[in-house]
Formats: C-alpha cells, sequence, structure tokens
C-alpha cells in the first residue's frame, strides 16, 4: 500500500495534499491532523524513523497563506522509502501537537524548533530551551529577528574553562 493509500484510509479524500520535488514526495496536512497521519504512516507504512523535524518562517514569501512551516522527514528502515510531512502554524502562539509519543527522537529535535521557531509542540513532556540560554530572548530563526540579536550578548555570563 503506497502512502497515499495509507493517508486516504485515514484521513479521508480531502484529508491532505501531496506534490514532488526533487524526488521528494511531500504530504500536506492541517495542524490538527498531523498527529493522526504521521501515526498512520507509522504504523501501516511502516515509516519507523523520523529522519527529522524543522521549521520554515514563511514571512517574507508573498503568497504564503501561513506564517510557519513545520516538516516531518520519515524514512522506511525496511524499503528506504522516504515521505515528507508538513504542516503549518501561524502568530501569535504557534502550535502543533507533538509526536514524542510515537517516535521518542522527537524529544530533541522539538526542543530544537521551539528554541529557535517558537513553535510550542503540545503534550511534549519537557519544552524547554534546548540550544540557547535560559535568559534569551526571542527566536532566531524567525525571519524578523534582528541579525545583530535585541544587544542580549552583553547579558550572558561567559563560560570559562578550568585549567588543568
Amino acid at each position: 500500500m503506497n502512502v497515499e493509500q495509507i493517508l486516504k484510509q485515514s484521513l479521508g479524500e480531502g484529508g491532505f495534499t501531496t506534490s514532488d520535488f526533487r524526488d521528494n514526495h511531500r504530504i500536506i496536512v492541517s495542524a490538527e491532523r498531523v498527529f493522526e497521519a504521521l501515526k498512520s504512516l507509522k504504523n501501516a507504512g511502516s515509516f519507523d524513523l523520523l529522519v527529522d523535524i524543522t521549521a520554515v518562517d514563511y514571512l517574507h514569501y508573498p503568497d504564503a497563506k501561513d506564517r510557519y512551516g513545520v516538516v516531518y522527514c520519515l524514512a522506511n528502515t525496511q524499503t528506504g522509502e522516504r515521505v515528507v510531512v508538513k504542516t503549518f502554524a501561524n502568530d501569535p502562539e504557534p502550535k502543533v501537537p507533538s509526536v514524542y509519543g510515537l517516535w521518542r527522537g522527537a524529544d530533541w529535535m522539538e526542543r530544537e524548533v521551539f528554541d529557535l521557531y517558537g513553535i510550542t509542540f503540545v503534550g511534549h513532556p519537557d519544552l524547554r530551551r534546548i540550544l540557547m540560554p535560559d535568559g534569551f530572548v526571542g527566536y532566531p530563526l524567525r525571519k524578523d529577528y534582528p541579525l545583530r540579536g535585541y544587544g542580549e550578548r552583553h547579558n550572558f555570563q561567559p563560560v570559562v574553562r578550568a585549567e588543568g
């Protein structure tokens, strides 16, 4: 059974759209149904490996209807087949459901997207910053974040290595 057939069974005929670009098969699903789609692909399609979760900020794209895209890259380790699942989130509180319950490896990937884009993964067991310091204000990969920051660098304690 191919990816479209699996998703038609779980989401229905109009529950998703597809596109292909440079040998990448992409599935576009609403944020409300993305968990259901990913669960179906894992269980029925044997996409047992979550390769990556990342995000895109579409702030300066004139044709974009949504501010953020959240991208899930999946692989079937038995056949080598890959698929990209994409969903969208918007300000003022961008959020999508966590897939930590499906793949434990999503833990740090979701934390990274949260830390750099400010997208909340609802249901994540420990959603907190992973790359930026705790006191950091803002999300540095958003297109509206200033190139030189907000002047926060002088507030961070320098890291001092022990001699020895």
